[in-house]
């Protein structure tokens, strides 16, 4: 496993990291979320990914008790807060209150007296910005987090708190950003790209799968095989609906060659694909067996020449999403690339 810096900071992170959004403490029973986790740091993976929303803090809890016995310095764990985490009013945004109440939660739910990754986990415009900001600055002060994060924000967000940051005299605490990318979506690369590449944040990409779509197990015209998340119960099915449809999954069957000619699983090109990208520190996995983990942690430290890279723009051609109209909108696909009946659910 190799690692990379996060943005232009001093915090290094796994070129893979571990994340358990729909897995632990919802899909996945308990002894199988452990193993992955196991698998996870047997694969040379230090960095772990979740959220206070995540199964409404069961996730929180399973990665916290799989990683105990683990020396704390060893590891990099982030967690989010913004999503809603309750039916209050004060259960969900970025003002001060949820913040702090959030954090202190999240690192009960962890066993530990401090995340290295706190990530505002969307934008919130019900909050003044400068209340977010002095909220966040405080916990790094009091040595709680030692570096901030967003995601799924746009580049004017990201814009308007950083220069916030500089009005208020705060430091540039805000060292990555979480955006959902992958070969198909791609609405980061006009703006968020270039704004985080000259401001020196780095992207912790979620999705480098769509999903599990890339891994070619989903095939036109057939039921998704036993065992997958298309096929789970859950909120999972109203996520991967947006991305089964039979012309996405058609296309991505033709991916299949090309992974083979490079000595690749489909799941290993997808992820090297997205290590290959300008300003990416590290792509964010999930899984629901051990040997997953195992499979898809061996993509760091692959590199693609360049004519692989422009086989696969060719191939998936017009499917691509580039609009950045959409950056905080990870519903919003294109039609072609959803199941038919698909009911485009809203995030909240």
């Amino acid at each position: 496993m190799e690692h990379r810096p996060l943005g232009s900071g001093g915090l290094h992170v796994s070129e893979v990291t571990y994340g358990n959004w729909l897995t632990h403490g919802e899909l996945v029973e308990r002894e199988a979320a452990l193993a992955c986790v196991r698998a996870a740091l047997d694969a040379g993976i230090t960095t772990f990914d979740t959220a206070d929303v995540y199964a409404q803090g069961a996730a929180e809890e399973l990665l916290g008790g799989a990683l105990r016995g683990v020396r704390r310095e060893s590891v990099e764990v982030a967690t989010k807060v913004c999503l809603p985490t309750g039916e209050g009013p004060n259960d969900r945004g970025l003002s001060r209150k949820h913040i702090m109440e959030s954090c202190h939660a999240s690192l009960r739910r962890l066993g530990t007296d401090y995340v290295d990754l706190y990530q505002a986990h969307r934008f919130d415009d019900r909050t003044p910005l400068e209340e977010t900001l002095l909220a966040f600055d405080d916990l790094v002060r009091q040595g709680k987090v030692l570096y901030l994060g967003v995601s799924e924000w746009t580049a004017g967000q990201i814009r308007e708190a950083l220069d916030l940051a500089d009005q208020l005299g705060l430091p540039r605490r805000i060292v990555s950003n979480q955006p959902q990318y992958n070969m198909l979506w791609r609405v980061i690369e006009p703006e968020v790209l270039p704004l985080c590449q000259r401001e020196g944040i780095g992207q912790l990409i979620f999705q480098p799968l769509a999903q599990g779509v890339l891994t070619g197990k989903y095939r036109p015209g057939e039921q998704p095989p036993d065992g997958s998340r298309a096929a789970s119960g859950g909120r999972a099915p109203r996520f991967i609906g947006r991305v089964l449809g039979d012309r996405l999954l058609d296309r991505v069957q033709q991916l299949r060659p090309l992974a083979d000619a490079a000595g690749l699983s489909m799941a290993q090109l997808a992820i090297a694909w997205t290590l290959s990208r300008d300003g990416v520190s590290s792509a964010i996995i999930g899984a629901s067996r051990p040997e997953q983990v195992s499979e898809n942690a061996t993509a760091a430290g692959i590199r693609l020449d360049a004519s692989l890279l422009a086989q696969i723009d060719d191939l998936l051609g017009d499917l691509i999403d580039r609009d950045p109209a959409k950056t905080a909108q990870m519903m919003s696909v294109k039609p072609e690339w959803a199941q038919p009946a698909w009911p485009n659910p809203s995030l909240r």
